[in-house]
């Protein structure tokens, strides 16, 4: 654990045999899951998709933003892998073309279980240790709404007073009976204090979505997610 309270931070971290560290942290509110000692990304990729398998679950694509540190992840979704972790067990992290010449890298890791740790750095960032909404991201497609679902007002968030060029959030909701987006959490940002989370929540009352095969005032509920990317021009 390293905690910081002059930085508003505290991190839960675990360095492997392998050379990864897994980690996960809270800084001044934002939550985050970080990767470090992974093959360098090509310079210019904005994010990378390693194949990721808890326990007996097969791996399956996640998609992770490069840092500075092109050696170095930062996870979409930081909250859920952490619950999911923090009782330890198997992990495997399969690394696409991560050995060069096109071929994979794969991570068969043990982890510890850290329940202390891990929750603590969940409760520093008011995230809930058991949040039912996880069972739901599986069903989200790759684009966030499901088969069918467009948008009819797409979230147009203002760009944020911050020093950055660029950054991006990822928001979680879910859907109302008219269309309408309620309970929605920031599941991630980047960089950490670019206040692009907040932004992208001020845009959410006016979003619409519309799904043809149902009645309009009669969807059914249902969690949606999506990224949010600020670029000043």
């Amino acid at each position: 654990m390293v905690r910081r309270p002059d930085q508003k931070s505290v991190m839960a971290f675990m360095p492997m045999d392998s050379g990864l560290t897994v980690a996960f942290r809270c800084v001044d509110g934002v939550y985050g899951a970080v990767i470090a000692g992974l093959p360098a990304a090509s310079r210019g990729a904005r994010t990378r998709v390693p194949r990721i398998g808890i326990g007996d679950d097969e791996p399956h694509e996640t998609i992770w933003n490069v840092t500075t540190d092109l050696t170095v992840a930062v996870a979409d979704y930081p909250a859920p892998l952490a619950r999911e972790v923090r009782g330890g067990g198997r992990v495997s992290i399969l690394i696409p073309n991560g050995a060069g010449d096109g071929r994979n890298l794969r991570h068969d890791l043990e982890l510890p279980a850290s329940p202390t740790a891990i929750d603590e750095t969940l409760t520093a960032c008011d995230r809930p240790t058991v949040d039912p909404r996880d069972e739901l991201l599986p069903e989200i497609e790759e684009d966030g709404l499901p088969r069918g679902v467009t948008w009819a007002r797409e979230p147009r968030p203002r760009y944020p007073r911050t020093n950055y060029a660029e950054g991006s959030a990822i928001l979680s909701c879910v859907v109302q009976p008219d269309g309408g987006l309620e309970q929605c959490v920031v599941e991630s940002e980047f960089p950490v204090d670019g206040a692009f989370g907040r932004a992208a929540l001020a845009a959410i009352d006016n979003a619409r979505i519309v799904s043809p095969g149902e009645t309009p005032g009669q969807y059914a509920p249902r969690m949606i997610a999506f990224r949010n990317v600020f670029r000043m021009r």
